[in-house]
């Protein structure tokens, strides 16, 4: 959750109360349940008065603190046994599954809403009524959600305080919106869900945003490089009004028709010129802006071509570049932040644990045995458990560690997981030996990609060949003997590779993971075609056989083989490289796609709010979705290139589906002038503006963001791996998160800047 950086306090003495808290006073209870101690640094003695109670709520606070730091988490939060109870009960898998699931069904609710996406097709003219919900069947399944949110609220403000929440913008957003949500909802249904508006649907996305501490980074870096983006926004506004000027010049109407082409088109008026050399800007509607002045005079591709090349290759392209030097730094103080939490959660642990004993306060020691015993509770990666506990034994014999060598310890979750295959199986016999040398060599993996290759070519072959017969005139059964014999060289290879490697090292390799899942289905595939139709060809008619037709399962297995080829791709370095690059990117990029997931519900609400049935398919139309167009009746004439002929009827507002894939098309630019021209003719001018937000916040800004992040990620990878094999790309696994990406460029927090915050520390104060 998020919280803002603490600052400096003065020293506190006394006791810990109920929660675990330093206080002036001794608070009410048990006196087993207080521990008193101090910690100095003029080596003075670490009195602790032992006792069971208050050892184990260390522990748990320690073990809660770890977690924080595993997650980067803040750790400004209560940390009584009680409320580490629900604190850890709340981050627990189930309930942030279940409070995800609810997330995730209350933005699903705009698909069965009205108006309803439950149809088979968006296209008006042979779009058949949509089922509607019943009135109070979403509202039920919306108010159960936020009911969730509700009781998710409350958690979190109990778990940090009042004092941490009302310094909590999200969470105070978090209130209101719940609050607005709740209210419109009952609106809702004492209307009897008849309203126009649901404003309510504007707000849901915030319940994602404040759900994801990388999200509300990425917003706030966002937010950070407006500034610098909008200059270059307001630099390009400029070259688009000079430009749109000097064409309104150039092309102004003449007193010869024929040569009017070009202002009649593109520059009758100052919207329509805005608005051609803004589509221009995207290369969308080059070069048929240009045509009708280009045909009169070459001298006129002067002015188009000057404006493509300052505007498209040289502003956007700026745009790019700086979206991507701006974003890294207020990325990289993101990710700084991340690391601080990590170091503050790892010093707060060791401080908490470092009066078990009876240590002088200025060698301060935590006991390896309880290292381990807090370790044995953390929930985490057991690789990386593994490799803590591992470091902590090397300490074993001393019986303690210092506040360094507690720190180094964890320095084991900032490494890369080191994949190691299990070892080869022994054979007494030299034979099998020898075998086991051969099958488990690189070459047979060469010769896999031949074998792969070959039967790719073959069947590219078949189908060239077969390119111009229809089903029924098609030869299947060569095809089908052609890749039987690939098949059982494919079982052939499999079969010798667990034989060299044994079952877990076969497995431990991804890629032969794939290979034997989809050799599997082959010949499952393959024994079924025998069955079925049986061997040698017979003249009977196969198309009545079994479920589905020869043609039907040859072209099911031909495209499990070419789906099979992709095997080769950790065998190329390069390709290796760039494949674990969209892999992560799948990975982490998940802020970025929930972003822009957001921003995609609030403007395909909004289209759906001021564009819901404004264009509807002329009455001829309608009876007409069979007829070709030259039979179409000249009552209904269509300009060429315009969203009537070139049938974009499914892409509208009439439902929120539809609204995405409108929004999909527009981000593309490829073709939106089509977009642009037909609402500002069935709506207003205005609808422009619409339609320009959209481009500008998808288009330029978001694509830009994510091409930045692209190069990043893949400028990481190639330094990293640039000196190494095939061999090593495939024996380390790479993870690479944001926090790895930046792990050279960010600095280490020093001792008297935590103890600064842990002095701070709303819950936990500690004398020093």
């Amino acid at each position: 959750m998020e919280t803002h950086v603490l600052v400096a306090s003065g020293n506190v003495n006394g006791a810990f109360d109920d929660y675990g808290s330093l206080s002036g006073k001794e608070h009410g209870g048990a006196p087993g349940n207080i521990r008193r101690r101090s910690h100095t640094v003029a080596g003075q003695s670490c009195a602790v008065e032992s006792d069971t109670d208050a050892e184990e709520l260390y522990i748990q606070q320690a073990v809660v603190l770890i977690e924080d730091a595993i997650q980067y988490r803040s750790i400004n939060h209560r940390v009584d046994a009680r409320s580490l109870r629900l604190y850890r009960w709340y981050y627990s898998r189930i309930c942030q599954w279940g409070l995800g699931l609810a997330i995730g069904v209350v933005l699903l609710l705009a698909f069965v809403e009205r108006p309803s996406s439950l149809s088979i097709s968006s296209d008006p003219r042979h779009r058949f009524p949509p089922w509607e919900p019943p009135c109070g069947f979403t509202e039920s399944i919306e108010m159960f959600c936020l009911v969730i949110f509700s009781l998710d609220l409350a958690v979190k403000g109990y778990l940090i305080g009042w004092e941490e929440f009302r310094k909590s913008k999200w969470l105070i957003g978090y209130t209101f919106v719940i609050s607005f949500s709740v209210i419109d909802w009952m609106l809702s249904v004492s209307m009897a869900c008849d309203e126009k508006f649901r404003v309510r649907r504007l707000l849901r996305p915030f319940f994602l945003l404040q759900n994801s501490s990388m999200m509300k980074k990425t917003l706030k870096c966002i937010k950070r490089t407006l500034p610098e983006i909008a200059s270059v926004i307001l630099l390009l506004a400029l070259h688009l009004c000079l430009f749109t000027m000097i064409g309104m010049l150039l092309f102004a109407k003449g007193e010869d028709p024929k040569k009017n082409e070009e202002w009649r088109l593109h520059f009758r008026d100052l919207p329509s010129s805005l608005t051609s050399l803004l589509v221009l800007l995207t290369t969308a509607n080059n070069p048929d802006v240009m045509i009708p002045a280009y045909s009169l005079h070459r001298a006129y591709s002067i002015f188009f071509v000057t404006f493509s090349v300052i505007g498209t290759y040289c502003l956007m392209n700026l745009l790019t570049a700086i979206i991507y030097n701006q974003f890294r730094g207020y990325l990289l103080m993101s990710v700084q932040t991340s690391i601080i939490r990590r170091r503050l959660g790892i010093r707060a642990a060791f401080q908490i644990l470092s009066c078990q004993g009876a240590q002088q306060a200025a060698e301060e020691h935590v006991a390896v045995d309880l290292v381990l015993k807090v370790m044995s509770r953390v929930h985490m990666k057991s690789y990386y458990r593994e490799a803590i506990i591992k470091e902590a034994h090397k300490y074993a014999d001393v019986g303690n560690m210092d506040r360094e060598q507690f720190k180094k310890i964890f320095d084991e979750l900032d490494k890369d997981r080191i994949k190691e295959h299990p070892p080869l199986p022994q054979y007494n016999s030299l034979v099998l030996q020898r075998l086991q040398v051969v099958f488990s060599h690189y070459f047979l993996t060469i010769l896999g990609n031949a074998v792969a290759l070959a039967n790719v070519m073959c069947i590219c072959t078949i189908l060239l060949l077969n390119a111009e017969k229809s089903t029924a005139e098609r030869d299947n059964y060569i095809i089908e003997i052609i890749n039987l014999c690939f098949i059982l060289y494919y079982l052939f290879e499999v079969c010798v590779k667990i034989f060299a490697f044994g079952w877990k090292g076969y497995l431990s390799y991804r890629n032969n993971i794939f290979d034997c899942f989809l050799t599997i289905l082959l010949l499952v595939l393959q024994i079924t075609i025998f069955f079925t139709y049986r061997l040698p060809y017979s003249q009977r008619d196969l198309s009545s056989q079994g479920i589905m037709s020869l043609w039907e399962m040859v072209r099911l297995i031909n495209m499990l083989i070419v789906f099979r080829f992709l095997r080769i791709i950790p065998d190329i370095k390069l390709m290796a490289l760039v494949a674990s690059t969209v892999l992560d990117l799948v990975k982490n990029l998940r802020a970025f796609a929930g972003i822009l997931l957001v921003v995609y519900y609030v403007f395909a609400v909004i289209g759906i709010w001021l564009f819901e049935g404004a264009i509807q398919p002329p009455s001829e139309m309608s009876v007409l979705t069979n007829t070709s167009m030259e039979n179409i009746t000249s009552n209904f004439s269509m300009q060429c290139g315009t969203y009537e002929q070139l049938e974009y009827w499914p892409n509208n507002f009439d439902d929120f589906a539809a609204a995405i894939i409108l929004l999909y098309n527009v981000m593309i630019v490829n073709n939106w002038q089509a977009f642009l021209e037909a609402y500002s003719r069935h709506t207003t001018e205005w609808s422009k503006i619409y339609f320009v937000c959209w481009w500008l916040t998808s288009s330029v800004m978001w694509v830009n963001l994510f091409v930045a992040v692209i190069l990043e990620n893949f400028i990481y990878k190639w330094d990293r791996s640039y000196s190494c094999s095939v061999t090593d790309v495939e024996r380390i696994r790479y993870e690479t998160s944001v926090q790895l990406m930046f792990r050279e460029q960010i600095q280490e927090p020093t001792e008297e800047e935590l103890r600064c915050q842990l002095n701070q520390h709303p819950h936990l104060h500690l004398h020093w």
